[in-house]
């Protein structure tokens, strides 16, 4: 029988790849890892981020395939995340580790240039709150503090919505567009480390949903524009429901 979401939390609460601060334990005493990660990892390797880490597929397949870089994934989620972590610590991974909190707190986990790489994983495209969406420009202020000259951003999502929305804001902000492809499966790009699929991609792909896919350059910038501009929203629902539902998600 699955574990409980109390009996994974008591778990958690236990694990030494997994970190779980309150809002208010940061605004007081801040985090004690910030600026000094590569101390938990016990390396000065990269560091690299997984951002809605989900059941964290992505964090622990990257430091499978990686083992000369440091990964983090980060979700608010933590019945979800129980499961990458466990598998971390059961495959005795120690370059993965795992971050409960809200992704708008990030800087208050990371010093400015100590991340090298983001991964934003099958987000929910916010097609009504673009302050919410992780590729805004609200987060990609965020991002640039934390990142590394010329740190690398990944996408992968199903969403076509999300997909146009990101490439509109990559030109208005002139970034440096370093791959894309609107069904990924088929362009020929599948590298190996875009072949690790999260549970909710192989949902979107057994659906038959294409997977799309940006990486692309970070810079170090105060000022950001928002793309203003009027895309079509995606036509199915997201969370296991089958059906098709016009104009909703």
């Amino acid at each position: 029988m699955a574990k409980n979401k109390l009996a994974k939390f008591a778990d958690m609460a236990t694990y030494g790849n997994v970190f779980q601060y309150t809002y208010k334990t940061l605004r007081e005493s801040g985090f004690p890892l910030k600026g000094k990660w590569n101390e938990h990892f016990g390396n000065n390797n990269p560091i690299v981020l997984e951002l809605g880490c989900g059941k964290g597929e992505y964090t622990v397949g990257l430091a499978r395939r990686y083992p000369g870089k440091n990964f983090i994934g980060i979700d608010i989620k933590g019945a979800r995340m129980w499961k990458g972590a466990t598998e971390a610590l059961e495959e005795k991974l120690t370059n993965a580790a795992f971050l409960r909190t809200h992704i708008e707190l990030i800087r208050h986990f990371f010093a400015e240039n100590e991340v090298s790489e983001i991964w934003i994983t099958f987000p929910d495209p916010q097609m009504k709150k673009t302050n919410k969406r992780l590729t805004s420009t609200r987060f990609m202020k965020e991002y640039s503090r934390i990142l590394q000259e010329n740190g690398i951003i990944h996408l992968k999502s199903d969403s076509p919505f999300l997909y146009t929305y990101t490439r509109e804001m990559i030109r208005r902000n002139n970034l440096e567009l370093l791959d894309e492809t609107d069904d990924l499966y088929h362009s020929g790009m599948e590298e190996d480390l875009l072949e690790i699929r999260t549970f909710y991609e192989q949902q979107w792909l057994s659906r038959g949903l294409s997977i799309k896919y940006l990486r692309f350059i970070c810079p170090k910038r105060q000022e950001w524009v928002e793309p203003v501009v009027e895309i079509e929203r995606d036509s199915y629902r997201s969370f296991g429901r089958n059906a098709r539902i016009s104009g909703k998600r």
